[in-house]
């Protein structure tokens, strides 16, 4: 009996139907325009770290041999065509929603996005004078010689390919590179005139500047095109923590800028010659080649100023208190009495770093241990900490250098750390660590007594503005004393295991999670009700996606909240008919993890860093942690309730990949981020 195939949606593909999502919230004409052309770059700068690191893994793996591609399950290549011939769709939607809807929409509130053919002879004039003291300055172009090689591209740098003609000779044809510094600012405001407002993009202005550029030059025709190279951002760094290692890293973010080549985006409207030409120059695959738009690195858009009515923007949220904490008294205090829950962005992240300033001058307080993963520019944490070193306490912070993208920030932030007397550990040769926890040691009448912070999402006051996580405050012995042992291990540039509440990564997690699905699959069977609510960012670990499907086989109901990833497909007879699985998209980031299991009627509940995913459980330090407290626990289940009840933002993950939104029986519309802002300021005032 030949063993049917587990349903098993490719990792890739997925994503790339999670970006789709993205670009829905940019078409939704109930979203603020503004907010919806953010979207737009949000969904730019997404596929461009897509296309720097899975894409760029993927084209590795085509490159291996028949016998290993057979272990992969997949055909790279083949996953590859997929990828470009979904991307190249999106890009058409994209460009189509930019062009033909959100400027008209833009024209519609009298606001004007010129090009360099739209300038009259008043707007520019402004627009050279500024070109001449502002920019003019920073650009050196680069002439193409026939004879030596082409120039180096960077990594998502914007560049003109310039074409310089005579019209009396062909042969005179010459071919030129600009490159746009990273610190020229995008967006330049225009005079506004009789109530219209206009705007000007930094190309646009060169571009109607060209002969500034070139005058030397005696040359009839100049035509100016924007491409941008998307190149291979994984590292290659030696895994031996050492003295060493932060050298070893800033090698490696050198060589990130000289990656392979992934993408070239082009301009559609540059003529196919002159494409040609720059294709042979640059010697890029002919898959890595994609048609863009009129202006990349769209990324740069979620700074797009709003010159029109405040109502095109999201209103900016009020973060609100939390009941029972109070700025004038003692946090460590009232954690005695019992466990306080943070519901980011909606509660004020202050309190976080009001519990890390009260440790850094409370003479009871001997010791900090925290794990930082990315951290903000100007980070009130890393403040906090640098005082509470001054003032004598031990102070000890594990920073992730490996934090993609983050290397060069955390890097800085080390130095800085160590320069004030902070202890810093580099963290784990094998492993990255990614959990988010604190530890504040108390003595009190002659005995350590110890406080925690454990949480899902970064200790980061500028992504807490925007990414929906839970922070819990804690002093109960059950979590401290397992994150006692969690540090002391850690504090080696170790992994220990053995632990009693606390679900580490990567020793025990798979385990004590299989453990407690496995519990479920039990009840379903002795014919009781059973259930799991999971929330996370990515489903896509192999085993745990089997483990699901045997769980919807043995009758266990379960609902799963993905923003991102799911490989898992629901609806599938004989594999997962008990699975629903939904993905919020809104103004907010959905980041939280969640696993609540129905557990026979006493149901139980874990927050943690990690998700679904492989790594998550084979190459991090992850932390997932029960919650403990009734109260706490009510709070985010009732939060988890508005999601699965979400009729506005929700979508449907299905084996249809469409991206439905979701719809339920209820007559009146939830809009999960909404009705969460309105109950916690219900409940907390």
């Amino acid at each position: 009996m030949t063993k049917k195939k587990v349903p098993f949606l490719n990792r890739e593909i997925s994503w790339l139907h999670f970006n789709e999502r993205v670009l829905q919230e940019a078409a939704d004409e109930t979203v603020p325009l503004i907010e919806r052309i953010k979207f737009l770059s949000i969904f730019s700068s997404n596929l461009e770290e897509f296309y720097r690191v899975r894409v760029a893994t993927m084209t590795r793996l085509a490159n291996l041999n028949d016998k290993s591609k057979a272990l992969l399950g997949f055909n790279p290549k083949k996953v590859l065509n997929e990828i470009k011939n979904i991307v190249v769709k999106q890009e058409r939607k994209f460009e189509q929603l930019f062009q033909a809807t959100l400027l008209n929409e833009l024209a519609q509130n009298r606001i004007f996005i010129l090009n360099d053919t739209q300038l009259n002879v008043s707007r520019g004039e402004f627009v050279r004078n500024h070109f001449r003291d502002k920019i003019l300055s920073n650009l050196v172009p680069i002439m193409i010689d026939p004879e030596k090689p082409f120039p180096e591209l960077k990594d998502r740098y914007l560049y003109f390919f310039v074409r310089l003609t005579k019209i009396s000779s062909k042969r005179s044809e010459k071919f030129a590179l600009i490159e746009l510094p990273n610190g020229l600012p995008r967006f330049l405001v225009l005079p506004e005139t009789n109530g219209l407002k206009f705007i000007i993009l930094v190309e646009d202005i060169i571009k109607y500047c060209l002969d500034d550029i070139f005058y030397v030059f005696n040359y009839d025709a100049l035509d100016a095109y924007s491409i941008q190279l998307t190149r291979d951002a994984e590292l290659d760094v030696d895994k031996n923590i050492s003295e060493k290692f932060i050298d070893e890293l800033k090698s490696s973010l050198d060589k990130r800028k000289k990656g392979k080549p992934m993408r070239l985006l082009y301009d559609t409207e540059m003529p196919f010659d002159m494409l040609s030409v720059l294709v042979s120059k640059v010697k890029i695959e002919s898959e890595s080649l994609i048609p863009g738009n009129r202006y990349h690195r769209f990324g740069d858009f979620i700074r797009f100023p709003n010159v029109g009515a405040a109502e095109l923007e999201y209103a900016p949220t009020v973060p609100l208190k939390v009941a029972g904490l109070h700025r004038t008294e003692s946090i460590f205090n009232k954690l005695a009495e019992k466990d306080y829950l943070v519901n980011l962005p909606y509660q004020s992240y202050d309190y976080i770093i009001l519990f890390l300033r009260e440790a850094a001058i409370d003479p009871k307080v001997t010791e900090i241990n925290i794990t930082l993963y990315r951290l903000a520019e100007n980070s009130k944490v890393i403040h906090a900490l640098i005082n509470a070193a001054k003032n004598g306490k031990k102070v000890t912070c594990l920073v992730e250098l490996k934090a993609r993208f983050d290397e060069q920030a955390n890097i800085s932030w080390t130095k800085r750390l160590e320069e004030e007397g902070v202890h810093v550990n580099y963290g784990l040769s094998d492993y990255k660590v990614h959990s988010k926890i604190c530890l504040v040691k108390r003595i009190e009448r002659g005995r350590a007594v110890y406080y925690a912070n454990l949480a899902t999402g970064n200790y980061n006051e500028k992504t807490a503005r925007l990414y929906c996580d839970h922070s819990i405050f804690t002093a109960k012995k059950e979590i401290t004393t397992d994150l006692v042992k969690l540090f002391a291990a850690l504090n080696k540039k170790t992994v220990t295991k053995g632990f009693k509440h606390l679900i580490i990564s990567p020793l025990e997690s798979r385990n004590k999670f299989y453990a407690n699905i496995d519990r479920e699959i039990k009840i379903a069977k002795s014919g009781k009700p059973a259930y799991l609510i999971f929330k996370v960012n990515s489903l896509a670990d192999e085993g745990i996606v089997d483990k699901l499907y045997e769980a919807s086989n043995a009758g266990v109901k379960i609902k799963l909240i993905v923003r991102g990833i799911c490989c898992l497909v629901p609806g599938i007879p004989g594999f997962s008919e008990n699975i629903t699985a939904i993905s919020i998209v809104d103004k907010f980031l959905e980041h939280a993890r969640v696993f609540i299991y129905g557990n026979n009627g006493k149901e139980e509940m874990y927050l943690s860093s990690g998700d679904l995913m492989s790594r998550n459980f084979e190459h991090r330090v992850e932390v997932g942690f029960p919650v403990l407290d009734k109260e706490v626990k009510q709070e985010i289940r009732d939060i988890i309730d508005f999601q699965l009840q979400d009729n506005v933002k929700a979508r449907d993950i299905t084996k249809l990949n469409n991206n439905k939104y979701h719809k339920n029986k209820l007559d009146v519309k939830v809009r999960a981020q909404i009705h969460t802002y309105n109950y916690l300021k219900n409940k907390h005032q």
